[in-house]
């Protein structure tokens, strides 16, 4: 190709729209954001057998995307912190995080640290004394890292529960399916089409859609309401309200431009 006399910025133009095409044609495709909120919604709640001792850990255990981990390692750090899981037992996942190359899961709430020392202080007259804070009660929960050769690429729930396969089974029936076939149909339904409905409970919206990006509190006409938000502009943001544990209104706004109200379930 010869090029134009007099116009080199036409020419290099000319040169990078046939190449850079190339270059993206050639480029491993990666994880987008739309990927990762299936993989949250559809993976946090979810609860699986394990099939290897599950060790407690507050740092990430390393998992690698091809099934295989340091045993040797994993045994050392149940030495040391206790296990969080035996063969056998149920986990569930609470949390689901992201970095370049990890899909970070959190399991049964993860490790929390104990008391504080101030929480140790008790006050009070004679023999009679009483702490002057509640102490906090560490949890057997652990945290696990999925690790990829460079990036995480584009997957559903489906291939991370394959991945996991070696560790975790998710094909016998959990407890979080059983609790779903004995609830209502309506919320049943709702629970299966990831939303949220009138009348479900905090547990059930957590089923449905997953943890809230925030929670807001206020009081109107003398009742407590607790409001979850879902979503970020723009696009959909969800507002599912809470009256004590009883979800009492669900809207949708889109960008800040309106939105709809769900309709309520049916009278019994």
């Amino acid at each position: 190709m010869r090029q134009p006399r007099g116009k080199p910025g036409l020419w290099a133009a000319a040169v990078a729209a046939l190449i850079l095409p190339c270059l993206a044609w050639g480029a491993d495709p990666k994880l987008t954001d739309e990927d990762r909120i299936i993989l949250i919604r559809g993976l946090t709640a979810e609860y699986a057998t394990v099939k290897v001792f599950l060790p407690r850990s507050k740092k990430h255990l390393p998992f690698m995307s091809d099934g295989k981990y340091d045993k040797s390692a994993w045994n050392e750090a149940g030495r040391e912190f206790g296990p969080a899981a035996r063969v056998g037992d149920l986990v569930q996942i609470t949390k689901v995080e992201f970095e370049k190359d990890q899909i970070k899961l959190e399991f049964n709430g993860g490790v929390k640290s104990g008391r504080k020392w101030y929480e140790r202080i008790e006050v009070g007259t004679g023999t009679r004394t009483t702490p002057i804070g509640q102490g906090g009660t560490p949890t057997a929960g652990t945290n696990i890292a999925i690790v990829f050769p460079k990036h995480v690429p584009p997957m559903d729930v489906a291939d991370v529960k394959k991945i996991l396969d070696p560790i975790l089974d998710f094909e016998k029936r959990s407890a979080t399916e059983n609790y779903v076939e004995s609830l209502p149909e309506p919320i049943q339904a709702a629970i299966k089409e990831k939303r949220a409905v009138e009348g479900m409970n905090k547990e059930q919206v957590m089923i449905a859609i997953g943890r809230p990006r925030h929670k807001m509190r206020e009081t109107k006409d003398g009742e407590e309401l607790e409001e979850w938000i879902y979503g970020e502009p723009p696009g959909k943001i969800t507002f599912v309200t809470f009256k004590g544990d009883k979800v009492v209104k669900v809207k949708d706004a889109y960008a800040g431009l309106g939105g709809t109200t769900a309709a309520p379930l049916p009278p019994r």
